[in-house]
């Protein structure tokens, strides 16, 4: 997993390595880092020979960085603007070298650019753009290279006007956020959370990590981390040769009903797309469901179900006393549970959260911001991770707080993010197929956020796979799972 840090360690760590290094030094790191992604997005629109370059420079160290990037570029032949939003608090010496090496200072941007620079604020920044500086940003998509392409934009460290440590971006007084948008972020050291999380992450871009040394300096826990393919393939259970439908896990679905059958027909086909040898199904769509699914075992009632390692609950339940019976019957096994949909409906107005924290096994819930606020009373808000990470704590309960960049929070305060999310698991019923492949995890024996993480992760990949560009259906995402998890092995 990618550790994520806030800006306090940021800040922390840089000191604690520029203690050691002649003044200057891990700057010109940064620099050499950023020059050489810039040149390589510029070798592939004619090279960086004669390529026209805008510095977005503000004050500070952000801006410092950008003007010694720009510095490189222009010795190595590149047209360098520099556009200087406080001209009295630039870095100096970043601003000499630059001259230096052949850049010029600017009032106003060229018509022809071909890469900009993003150097206004770093992470030292809050509360969004300026209103100078917003409206050069919203200008950067105007201009166009010797290509006739629009600029590419490269943002130093994070994208400026992004709140750094939540991923939160204001908006302007026009409505639109008030923060650059990247193609590509060169970030230095570390991680931070906007890269990662939250409406900043997106307009990130594609995210390059140079390193300046900064890693054995970082102390404490990172905020977060990103969970990758080597760890979902690391933690997925392996068949031998004695393995057999109860060793690999049962899993039980009590979801569905005469009203929603599509609910249990999906959570099932999540469920057996995932590692467990046997899913049996306890609702009133069981017609449907072994019409649809003829392995699955099906019983009217999760009384009579028999025997399982996890249980998922709620997708098409329903909300009256025969549902919460039924989810009370699923809370009194003494396995882990998921609980989606109806069953986060019943723990608040069947009063039954006070369950949740009297119990032994795992409990693992999976709102969408809506379920989330009635949970909590109120939306998941600016900083989605510590809105994940309180909820968890209070129900003594994993969280995946679904979106497009999942959050999954443990009551011991760890949170991770997933980086496979894509609007075209918008639709009705994914959430469904997901809480199934996340039930068949748990009854195969994976920790309850390994569980989360990995399911937010395949469901993600199943996902993009699925769209192919176009519209996605629940059915359609179920179906891509099967090749996505083949990859496993």
């Amino acid at each position: 997993m990618r550790p994520v840090w806030r800006v306090a360690d940021v800040r922390a760590a840089e000191a604690g390595l520029m203690a050691t290094l002649p003044s200057g030094a891990l700057m010109q790191r940064a620099a050499a880092g950023l020059a050489r992604r810039c040149a390589l997005l510029l070798a592939d629109r004619g090279g960086v020979y004669g390529a026209r370059v805008l510095l977005l420079v503000g004050s500070g160290d952000n801006g410092g960085d950008a003007l010694y990037a720009g510095a490189r570029l222009a010795g190595r032949g590149a047209a360098v603007d520099a556009l200087l939003l406080s001209p009295e608090r630039a870095h100096v010496g970043g601003l000499a070298a630059l001259r230096a090496a052949g850049g010029r200072v600017v009032d106003r941007p060229s018509a022809v650019v071909d890469l900009v620079l993003d150097g206004i604020v770093g992470i030292g920044g809050t509360g969004g753009l300026r209103e100078t500086a917003d409206q050069l940003a919203g200008s950067l998509a105007e201009r166009v290279g010797r290509d006739g392409a629009r600029a590419t934009v490269v943002a130093v460290d994070v994208p400026s006007g992004v709140a750094v440590d939540t991923g939160h971006v204001p908006l302007t007084d026009a409505g639109r956020p008030g923060a650059v948008r990247a193609d590509v972020t060169v970030a230095f050291g570390a991680l931070k959370p906007a890269l990662v999380v939250g409406p900043a992450a997106p307009l990130a871009g594609q995210v390059d990590l140079v390193d300046i040394g900064l890693t054995p300096w970082l102390r404490g826990s990172p905020a977060l981390r990103v969970t990758e393919w080597s760890d979902v393939a690391d933690w997925w259970p392996a068949l031998g040769d004695s393995s057999e439908k109860y060793t690999r896990g049962v899993v039980g679905v009590a979801t569905g009903s005469a009203t929603y059958p599509g609910a249990a027909v999906l959570s099932v086909g999540g469920a057996l797309a995932g590692p467990t040898g046997l899913v049996r199904y306890a609702g009133g769509a069981r017609a449907e469901v072994v019409h649809q699914h003829p392995s699955v075992i099906a019983t009217g009632r999760v009384a009579d179900a028999g025997r399982v390692q996890a249980w998922v609950c709620g997708s098409g339940l329903g909300t009256g006393e025969d549902s919460a019976a039924e989810l009370r019957a699923v809370l009194a096994a003494p396995v882990p549970v998921v609980l989606d949909a109806d069953a986060l409906t019943l723990l608040v107005d069947g009063k039954l959260a006070d369950r949740l924290r009297g119990r032994d096994a795992p409990i693992v819930v999976t709102p969408h911001d809506r379920e989330f606020a009635r949970l909590c009373g109120e939306m998941p808000g600016e900083d989605r991770v510590a809105a994940a990470l309180r909820l968890a704590a209070w129900m003594n309960a994993v969280v995946l707080l679904k979106g497009d960049r999942t959050i999954v929070g443990t009551p011991d305060g760890r949170a991770y993010v997933n980086p496979t999310g894509t609007p075209a698991l918008a639709t009705g019923g994914t959430g469904d197929v997901l809480a199934g492949l996340l039930g068949s995890l748990l009854a195969a024996g994976l920790a309850p956020e390994r569980a989360a993480t990995a399911a937010a992760y395949l469901h993600g990949l199943a996902g993009r796979e699925a769209a192919g560009g176009g519209p996605v259906t629940a059915p359609d995402v179920a179906a891509a799972l099967r090749p996505v998890l083949a990859r496993l092995g």
